[in-house]
């Protein structure tokens, strides 16, 4: 008897994965709930673990492949020999849902021009729910103009043709590549070329996306850290004594900005078509970098909790984020993002926004600088802030206020207390 391996409900708006390595072959020995294979979404990287004991048998969905939540990824038989062990009869593929066709994946290779391997599905197959719902309506994919990715029929343009409405537009066609001259054979045999993992593809479509898209403008202040560090060398050590969590710089900052998008709504806010979508609720995404690239998971309700409630669930994504344990969910939802390249060595930067959010703080390292203070030169622990922001939705004027409000609560953190 096998045991089907599928691929996992992967969150909300997360409607594909790249398997990134099986860490198993055919015919190993797996015990239940030991990882079996790792998945890369556009968000997270993830383990699907064994759902039973037994042997490895058939691995449908080969490392680099596309695959869609529910799809097949292999079989695990429970007894006897398993496929690949070359001492018994292979054991049969699994069956698949009786209510829709084999499962769909389209590979990686076929976006980037190739020739697909033999066996390859090609990028117009559909998956399960598409075909169940097909054959619930009496629509045929095959007749439909897919709007998915790589032309694939979606759930979306099934609905559309049953009720007779316009199917969705296409997906826009992928941003163009800068040919790449070949390089010379001497220098060739030093190079070497490893495919781009789905989480660091996604980074790089973003990030120009929010290029392409937003009226993308920087601003920049300063901010005089006295005061901040003076109240957190005060209190740092029974701070971590009664809550369990140092005390760094991101609860303050994660305030400063609370109180500046009330003051400035437009900043916390995005544009869905000709409409402004006011944010009344702070979900502050921190900027996290990793191993594998940044990350932004999401503190959800920020202007609810504590500078310790805060610092609690920094420390927490931080931990989460190292070990590769973030969880879709956690990173999603954010109105408003908060980046610290100061914890590199970074003196001054233009961050850029996280579409669909209008705004994004880039902070930075401090440094004594020479400030006039009373007519005298004094040397000051200085900071630059610099506010990327999307000019479509934001004026100039706003985006000053708002950088000015996050400077006055930082130089002055009583009215972070007194939420002045």
């Amino acid at each position: 008897m096998a045991t089907e391996i599928r691929v996992p409900t992967l969150g909300e708006s997360v409607n594909e994965a790249t398997i990134g390595r099986w860490f198993k072959k055919p015919g190993d020995i797996v015990k239940a709930d030991e990882p079996l294979v790792e998945l890369e979404t556009d968000k997270v990287t993830l383990e699907v673990n064994a759902p039973a004991a037994g042997k490895l048998g058939d691995i449908v969905a080969k490392d680099g492949e596309t695959v869609e939540p529910g799809a097949l990824l292999g079989s695990i038989v429970e007894g006897g020999a398993a496929a690949g062990n070359g001492s018994a009869e292979p054991a049969a593929k699994p069956a698949a849902a009786p209510d829709a066709p084999a499962q769909t994946s389209s590979a990686s290779y076929g976006s980037h021009g190739e020739a697909a391997p033999a066996g390859a599905r090609p990028s117009r197959d559909h998956g399960p729910a598409v075909a169940r719902l097909a054959q619930e309506t009496g629509v045929d994919p095959a007749t439909l103009q897919g709007s998915g990715k790589d032309g694939r029929v979606t759930k979306g343009d099934i609905l559309a043709a049953a009720s007779g409405a316009p199917a969705p537009a296409p997906a826009p066609a992928p941003l163009p590549q800068i040919a790449r001259a070949p390089s010379a054979p001497a220098d060739a045999a030093r190079e070497e070329r490893v495919r781009m993992t789905k989480l660091r593809q996604t980074i790089a479509r973003r990030l120009k996306d929010a290029q392409n898209i937003a009226a993308m403008l920087t601003t920049f202040n300063d901010v005089d850290m006295s005061a901040v560090m003076a109240l957190r060398q005060q209190y740092k050590d029974v701070f971590e004594k009664k809550h369990g969590t140092k005390l760094g710089f991101m609860g303050f900052f994660t305030k400063a900005v609370i109180q500046a998008l009330k003051d400035v709504p437009a900043v916390n806010a995005e544009i869905d078509g000709q409409d402004i979508v006011y944010k009344n609720y702070y979900h502050v995404g921190i900027a996290v970098g990793t191993d594998k690239g940044l990350v932004v998971p999401v503190v959800r309700d920020a202007d609810m909790l504590s500078i310790a409630g805060i610092e609690k669930t920094i420390a927490n994504f931080g931990r989460k984020a190292r070990e590769g344990k973030l969880s879709i969910d956690e990173m999603q939802g954010g109105t408003f993002t908060i980046t610290n390249g100061g914890i590199y060595g970074s003196l001054m930067s233009t961050p850029i926004l996280n579409a669909p959010q209008s705004g994004i703080l880039g902070m930075h390292r401090i440094e004594e600088r020479p400030v006039v203070r009373n007519g005298k030169i004094e040397a000051r622990p200085m900071m630059y802030l610099a506010l990327s922001y999307d000019h479509r939705i934001v004026d100039g004027k706003e985006a000053v206020t708002f950088l000015v409000r996050v400077k006055e609560a930082l130089e002055d953190p009583a009215r972070l207390v007194l939420d002045l």
